[in-house]
């Protein structure tokens, strides 16, 4: 069976249509994971009740601008002629096409224009991403009172959400949540198709989780300097900082991992994605700004970077998924919806944590062209996101909870957390990259563990899915973090030794503080201390890991019985002095 501009349908996308005709609903809801081809499905959906007369006009509601455009080509390829530009300036509809491609935002302007619109002539309304109808009361009013009298709705979404009692979506069925808040429900597809499915089917391409740890260090109201690992242990507070920490465009940890994803992008384009390519997520414009810098001086080749408030930022998203650059960094432009297949690498450099913006964002590197490829998810070990990803390695089909407000889904900490934050003084110091773990099958795999790699291994990983233990998939990635610390340890006796003259880029694009920084720290007293205490915490770190695996014990737990038996404060505040008792005390235990 084809869609209607002539490709195959796939088997769930036949199904989901073959249960749509039978029952011939007026409200019908999809849920499919990222890169499973709702799009397809919804047009195809759309021509055949277009053909048969059963509808004479298609209204589309998308979450953003650009992605208006990008259902108006879609819609073109597929023989229906939708206008994207249409305003709530115009009245009705343009004589010449099917139908138009609007926001959410525009209908909760004027709803009574769209009512009048869609009850003009009998309309199919594809609700893209419905649960953007839950971002606001009145965005949810809104769609209710356009479209209520539309003679069919067709409404989609990435993955199932949760509602509050009292802010139901409209055109959605719910069933209750056994589990939640009383009242609490959740979304009820009339056609299902998840992640673990799509994996199946190889519409998706396989996911490997690497988490990176650190030691952040950042000066406190107090004036204190306080150190953590965002690996061991810690109250929220204290990992909130860390985690904050490691991502200041100032520190070491951003540009480890950036050369980590760039050999990643290198790897792949040498062994079978000649175009492959990487996102790198930041939090705010000013980080993608200084991220983009990073990228430039580690890579030597300049990024494409997509800002909400840049004109051309849709522009830009279409030049990066035709083109051959290497990165783009953005902020929110390809979390949802942006279909940019050759992307095959992701930097998670955010404190962003829910599980809707984790999926969307992870479902931009997802989408499968061919057999053999994998895509790499490079993220901080911080228990929000390790959960995250174990759910989705382990789970596959998540249910997405109900946001606290509006922009809930965008907020890097609970409001209680982020409320005090806000009060605080902070300031960061310095972090440094480590290797982690990679995840499978919802648990820590480490490089400990594994047995000796060949260099023919190394060159399948993430090419040929299946063909590495996850074990050796750690292995391998350890490997080249050693081989990305050497590189950076050059670098940097290089740049202590000639002071960066010659640098045209001036550091990080004047980011730094007033004073003349460029963007990298200005050595303070004891630095020298603290880069050799940072190395025998990555060599206590390692020797924990051979520890755990040759015992069968938590790594937690090893670390637990290091501190009794060496007494002292956490690896991450600890003297070189205690560092060096614990590193050998645990040599001696292999």
């Amino acid at each position: 069976m084809e869609s209607h501009g002539g490709r195959p349908l796939r088997a769930w996308q036949s199904e989901a249509l073959g249960r749509y005709e039978a029952e011939k609903p007026t409200d019908y809801l999809v849920t499919a994971t990222p890169g499973a081809g709702k799009t397809t499905f919804a047009l195809t959906l759309a021509a055949r009740l277009l053909a048969r007369r059963e509808v004479a006009r298609v209204v589309v509601v998308a979450p953003t601008d650009h992605l208006r455009t990008q259902w108006a080509e879609a819609a073109h390829a597929a023989g229906i002629v939708l206008d994207p530009t249409l305003t709530n300036a115009v009245g009705p509809v343009r004589a010449g096409t099917r139908g138009y491609v609007t926001t959410y935002a525009q209908v909760a302007g004027k709803p009574a224009l769209h009512a009048a619109r869609c009850t003009a002539a009998k309309t199919l309304v594809i609700l893209d991403e419905v649960h953007h109808a839950g971002d606001g009361l009145s965005w949810g009013e809104a769609a209710e009172e356009a479209f209520d009298r539309a003679a069919r709705r067709l409404c989609l979404t990435g993955t199932p959400f949760r509602t509050k009692p009292g802010e139901r979506i409209p055109f959605v069925r719910y069933a209750e949540v056994p589990d939640g808040e009383p009242g609490e429900l959740r979304s009820s597809a009339d056609y299902t198709y998840g992640y673990r499915e799509a994996l199946r089917d190889g519409v998706v391409r396989p996911v490997v989780f690497a988490a990176y740890t650190g030691t952040a260090r950042w000066r406190n109201s107090a004036g204190e300097v306080v150190a953590a690992s965002l690996s061991e242990p810690s109250t929220k507070s204290v990992e909130a900082n860390a985690w904050k920490t490691v991502l200041d465009p100032k520190g070491q940890w951003v540009p480890h991992v950036i050369a980590a994803v760039d050999e990643r992008i290198t790897h792949l384009r040498a062994h079978g994605m000649p175009d492959a390519a990487g996102l790198v997520l930041a939090s705010d414009q000013d980080d993608a700004r200084a991220y983009a810098a990073i990228v430039k001086k580690v890579t030597g080749q300049k990024p494409e970077l997509i800002l909400s408030d840049d004109p051309k930022a849709s522009q830009k998203i279409e030049k990066f998924g035709a083109g051959t650059t290497r990165i783009a960094v953005c902020v929110r432009m390809v979390s949802e919806g942006v279909d940019v297949p050759r992307a095959a690498v992701l930097a998670w450099m955010t404190s962003y944590r829910t599980p809707l913006f984790f999926a969307q964002a992870v479902g931009r590197v997802v989408r499968s062209r061919g057999p053999h490829e994998a895509a790499t998810v490079f993220l901080p070990a911080v228990r929000p996101l390790l959960t995250l990803a174990a759910s989705m390695e382990e789970e596959r089909n998540h249910v997405i909870p109900p946001p606290a407000e509006p922009s809930e889904d965008l907020d890097p900490l609970p409001r209680p957390e982020r409320a005090a934050a806000e009060t605080r003084e902070w300031r960061a110091l310095d972090a440094d990259a480590q290797f982690a773990h990679v995840l499978h099958g919802g648990r820590a795999v480490l490089a400990g563990a594994a047995p000796a790699l060949t260099e023919e291994d190394g060159e399948h990983l993430g090419l040929l899915a299946g063909m590495l233990t996850p074990e050796q998939t750690a292995a391998l990635l350890s490997q080249r973090d050693d081989e990305h610390r050497r590189a950076a340890a050059a670098a940097a006796v290089q740049d202590d030794l000639f002071g960066g003259l010659g640098d045209d880029d001036g550091g990080l694009g004047g980011r730094g503080a007033a004073g003349g920084e460029t963007g990298r720290f200005e050595p303070d007293e004891g630095q020298a201390g603290w880069r050799a205490a940072a190395e025998l915490r990555r060599e206590v770190n390692q020797l924990v890991a051979r520890v755990a695996s040759r015992s069968g014990e938590p790594h937690a737990r090893v670390h637990v019985a290091l501190r009794k038996a060496v007494p002292g404060p956490a690896s991450a505040s600890a003297s070189v002095e205690v560092l060096e008792k614990r590193r050998d005390f645990l040599l001696a235990q292999l």
